[in-house]
């Protein structure tokens, strides 16, 4: 394996959509969200280890999550966590963890990831993954790989390219916010527009530049930290200097600004998991088109809807339709699938309630 790969898995959401299942005590990259016995951050994790060494697999989250990662990941060293004293978005964290990656190895090139993922070739990803680390190698870019959209989606962002360009890799136009339906369909019709995946590849040395030219202050606030990185005084560093940071996302602090930014169409099913209905398309389905996780159950007249519980907890539904129903320990949700971005309100209100 290339000793110069490297990858940070950002690991501190907390997953709201998916409430009850996901909490902020223990989030969905945590939870074995698809049955399958392995739960999101442990399939991330493996997935990058068929080509990046493991050792060189970092993973950002928050101080409350330590434990939880070391548990689900023990060949995790302590060395390997990077833990944020509060949640300041995502152009902070990468930049505090590339700047630890470039004291450990100028020559670093690195992917940038979501934990929290589902992507079902990793051959294809893999492959995806080596032509732009071979990219990155040899050209100063900044990389992401977009997606090829199957419908007309508004909760992803989208990435335009130029659509005369015939190479495999495609120079970025511009970002798009998650548009409205209208707006969405007229992107797929004119073909060479993406879903963000928000996963993005470069080397050390390009993003920090890019850190400088673009987020002067932000750079100069970490870089004086720079002699204390991978030491005992780095956690009094980030203690005293974390929360200073502007709180604002890697696409806006640096991807939107950049000239050299371009994207890879990927080759490979992929879908970001950030609901329960995102959930419900890549569940296996029974002859009603009704998806089960974990649960023994009975149905009658019932069509389209997930249903989630406890290991083997027997489940009897009659004359429910597109619907999610998820039994977890004190709490029972039955919640319409077309209202599903409605539940991190939901949550939200009774948490003011208490």
């Amino acid at each position: 394996m290339n000793k110069n790969y490297y990858a940070i898995l950002m690991a501190g959401g907390v997953g709201s959509r998916f409430w009850p299942v996901s909490t902020p005590e223990f989030p969905k990259q945590f939870h074995d969200m698809l049955g399958t016995g392995e739960t999101l951050i442990q399939k991330t994790f493996d997935r990058l280890s068929q080509l990046i060494p493991k050792e060189n697999i970092l993973i950002l989250s928050h101080e409350k999550y330590r434990d939880l990662l070391l548990e689900q990941l023990p060949e995790l060293t302590e060395e390997q966590i990077i833990l944020e004293p509060e949640m300041r978005n995502t152009a902070p964290c990468i930049l505090y963890a590339s700047m630890k990656v470039k004291k450990k190895n100028p020559d670093a090139l690195m992917i940038v990831a979501p934990s929290d993922h589902w992507i079902e070739d990793e051959v294809q990803f893999v492959a995806n993954l080596q032509k732009a680390f071979d990219a990155c190698e040899k050209e100063r870019v900044l990389m992401t790989l977009g997606i090829l959209p199957t419908f007309p989606n508004t909760g992803y962002g989208y990435i335009e390219y130029d659509r005369l360009d015939t190479n495999p890799i495609k120079k970025v136009v511009q970002f798009r916010e998650k548009p409205d339906y209208i707006t969405a369909k007229k992107f797929i019709q004119k073909r060479n527009f993406l879903w963000n995946s928000g996963i993005f590849i470069w080397s050390v040395a390009t993003i920090l530049k890019a850190f400088k030219d673009f987020q002067p202050e932000m750079y100069e606030l970490f870089e004086a930290g720079e002699p204390a990185f991978n030491t005992k005084e780095e956690k009094q560093f980030i203690d005293q200097t974390y929360y200073r940071a502007e709180n604002i996302s890697i696409d806006y602090a640096v991807m939107e600004k950049a000239e050299n930014v371009f994207v890879l169409p990927a080759t490979f099913d992929w879908n970001d998991l950030g609901t329960w209905g995102s959930l419900y398309d890549k569940l296996p389905k029974d002859e009603n088109e009704n998806a089960v996780v974990n649960a023994n159950v009975f149905l009658e007249n019932a069509t389209n809807n997930i249903v989630r519980t406890d290991q083997g907890k027997k489940v009897v539904i009659d004359g429910l339709c597109d619907y999610i129903i998820v039994d977890k320990k004190d709490v029972l949700l039955i919640y319409p699938k077309k209202k599903e971005q409605d539940i991190k309100t939901v949550v939200a209100k009774m948490n003011e309630k208490k």
